[in-house]
């Protein structure tokens, strides 16, 4: 029988490049449930080509619009975020895509651990506000994570097989962002428009400045404590411009596994859909003729704070990830209005991390509440 899936935030990146996937394999696959924040025109384009049996847009706004267009499809259409953290707990649900970006992605993962449901987790904020009480729904409920981002894919496929009390440690790689090599002198005034251009990958507009500030990275050693079980002094992140090596795993007797590919997010995205099994995919192979300077460097945790500060609100843990995040949020979209500056995101987020007080054992409601004060304070400081 074709997995039914439900897609979280089907019209950014990797909700869209999971589509790609499945009409690439049509018999494998069928789209139970798509979900919008406020692209509302493309997910009624999506919703004609792909005839899900719901869809939901959050911003309530659009939900008469979205009825209207697709009155005459069997389509049943619903609006608000309630609405997308509940479609995830539907019995015929197989696989969940979680593929919003930020805090919101939280909650309805929440739900679709719960309901037992298999994860294809692409919103790494979820593992980072509350990686602790996630992994634990997951265990008690017993509902698979499996990774999407292509660093944590990588870790996954490398750790096949293998046991992991025999890793030494992790290495996950990073592009270095649109400023790699720059010092703070030269970053006083970037702007968006310069942040935003990746070297390498194609991504969304938030994730792409989360790369620039390398946040993204810190992110991700968050994110691969909790998937895989790790100490925070078994996570290192080394720059790697070319971005053919997705990450690596270093044992005990010294031997290293990595993987590599083209950067292309449908291989971890269908990777993850189609575990254990891999299928043919129509993706640009490596030519090593062409990549056979593959470079490596430290990053620069001076000059590119937030790096720092993830690894510092990982090692405090608690309810620290959370400030973190939130604040994250907050000045990313403020940077790219322009009320602040490249360099002040950092300075507000390490203001944030020192200003909030500290949970050491969050529940729900703590991460709820703790995100909700983290942003009031950060837009008052803005």
């Amino acid at each position: 029988m074709k997995k039914q899936l439900a897609i979280l935030g089907s019209t950014g990146s990797i909700g869209t490049q999971t589509l790609d996937v499945v009409a690439q394999n049509p018999d494998l696959f069928e789209i139970y449930a798509l979900t919008a924040g406020n692209n509302v025109d493309l997910l009624i384009a999506q919703a004609k080509k792909f005839l899900p049996e719901i869809v939901v847009i959050g911003n309530e706004n659009h939900y008469q619009k979205l009825k209207n267009e697709l009155k005459n499809l069997p389509i049943k259409v619903f609006a608000g975020n309630e609405s997308i953290a509940q479609v995830v707990e539907f019995e015929s649900i197989d696989t969940v895509v979680t593929a919003m970006v930020g805090y919101s992605g939280l909650l309805p993962t929440i739900n679709a651990v719960k309901a037992g449901k298999k994860i294809a987790l692409a919103n790494k904020e979820t593992l980072v506000v509350a990686g602790e009480l996630i992994t634990k729904i997951a265990s008690e409920n017993r509902a698979a994570i499996l990774p999407v981002d292509s660093e944590h894919s990588a870790i996954f496929q490398c750790l096949l097989g293998e046991n992991i009390n025999s890793v030494e440690k992790i290495i996950l790689t990073a592009s270095g962002g649109a400023f790699r090599g720059k010092k703070a002198t030269d970053l006083q005034k970037v702007t968006a428009k310069a942040a935003l251009q990746h070297p390498t990958w194609n991504m969304g507009t938030k994730i792409t400045i989360d790369s620039a500030t390398l946040m993204n990275k810190g992110f991700e050693v968050i994110e691969a404590k909790w998937l895989f079980g790790l100490k925070p002094e078994q996570i290192e992140v080394l720059v790697h411009r070319q971005s053919i090596i997705h990450s690596m795993v270093q044992f005990y007797d010294g031997s290293i596994k990595a993987q590599l590919g083209i950067p292309d997010m449908h291989h971890p995205i269908q990777y993850a859909l189609t575990f254990p099994n891999r299928l043919n995919a129509d993706i640009q192979r490596v030519d090593f003729s062409k990549f056979n300077n593959l470079t490596f460097e430290k990053p620069d945790f001076e000059t590119f704070k937030n790096l720092s500060l993830a690894y510092f609100a990982m090692e405090k843990g608690g309810n620290m990830p959370c400030v973190l995040n939130a604040a994250n949020e907050v000045v990313v979209a403020a940077f790219l209005q322009d009320k602040i500056g490249f360099l002040q995101m950092s300075d507000i987020i390490e203001k944030m991390l020192h200003t909030i007080p500290f949970i050491q054992k969050p529940d729900y409601e703590d991460f709820v509440s703790c995100d909700k004060e983290t942003r009031i304070k950060v837009e008052e400081m803005i």
